[in-house]
């Protein structure tokens, strides 16, 4: 079975429903999960809280502090998109201790995922649009400073463009990032991740799926990772709220099974992370999440 890692801290219940970025999905992601028979014996594997030194090693030790003891600016808070709170910042941790703890199962079972994270547009310097923590960049950090991984890929399918990621890992040829996006969406200001593929407003399944195929095989011809972080942000689907894309259910499942595909056919293990996903209808939105699921458990062993 697909291990899947979650925490009850993951929807920070300070933050309401009529919020841009309602949490309730991460609660239904792990709740429909397990009525569809996508928990394993073992259940929800609950991570650990994040620890100070592992979210220092990908964001400033000042802005980490400020996060964990509430000493945050109004201008970083508005950046960020939330009041701070201390569920926010327990959120913030526990997504990012979640990350890891997939990175370490998928490195195990092949496939493995956290019920939340994504959180692609916090940077170096801070957080933005609704990232706290650069989830990936910590767990990916973590991982090359053990030495338990010498080079990582970042394969990022949200709607918006992964620009906090680019910029943390932007001279790092440890950490090779690919984004592919809807190209006049947020962020305005896109720095180069490795290979960008910004695609037109109105892109629907049958495009989007053959210029990301191309986008693969180019990305595997110039790295051979030995762990990839997959964010599979439903954010590009015709009905949310934030994206400007139009893939259906059935474009995102074919997404999802082309790049475990992907994966598995070259023997790397992925990490999937939820990422993006706006809509009124919490349930549909987790729905949407749970293809990645599926086809993550297609390749877990």
């Amino acid at each position: 079975m697909l291990p899947i890692v979650h925490h009850p801290l993951y929807d920070a219940q300070t933050v309401p429903d009529k919020h841009r970025f309602p949490m309730r999905k991460y609660t239904l992601v792990a709740t429909l999960a397990a009525e569809m028979g996508l928990v394993g014996s073992q259940g929800l594997i609950r991570p650990v809280m994040a620890r100070e030194s592992w979210l220092s090693l990908a964001h400033d030790p000042g802005y980490v502090d400020a996060v964990l003891h509430g000493k945050l600016t109004t201008d970083q808070q508005r950046r960020i998109g939330f009041e701070w709170t201390p569920a926010v910042a327990d959120r913030a941790r526990a997504s990012a201790s979640g990350t890891l703890l997939a990175a370490r199962l998928a490195l195990e079972h092949g496939a493995a995922v956290n019920a939340a994270g994504g959180s692609h547009h916090a940077s170096h310097e801070g957080g933005a649009g609704f990232c706290v923590f650069n989830d990936v960049a910590i767990a990916a950090r973590v991982l090359l400073h053990e030495g338990t991984v010498r080079q990582v890929l970042v394969i990022d399918c949200d709607v918006h463009q992964g620009d906090g990621t680019a910029r943390i890992f932007a001279d790092e040829s440890a950490v090779f990032t690919f984004s592919i996006h809807c190209e006049d969406n947020w962020p305005r200001d896109k720095p180069p991740s490795d290979l960008d593929v910004g695609l037109n407003r109105g892109t629907q399944d049958l495009e989007y799926n053959e210029i990301l195929q191309h986008s693969l095989d180019r990305v595997f011809s110039r790295v051979s990772p030995e762990i990839v972080f997959y964010n599979g942000g439903v954010d590009p689907h015709i009905d949310d709220r934030l994206g400007l894309l139009e893939l259906t259910d059935a474009g995102l499942a074919a997404r999802d099974a082309m790049v475990a595909e992907a994966c598995a056919s070259r023997h790397v293990p992925v990490v999937g992370v939820l990422g993006g996903g706006y809509g009124d209808d919490a349930e549909q939105v987790a729905r949407r999440h749970l293809l990645m699921f599926r086809a993550l458990s297609e390749i877990a062993g």
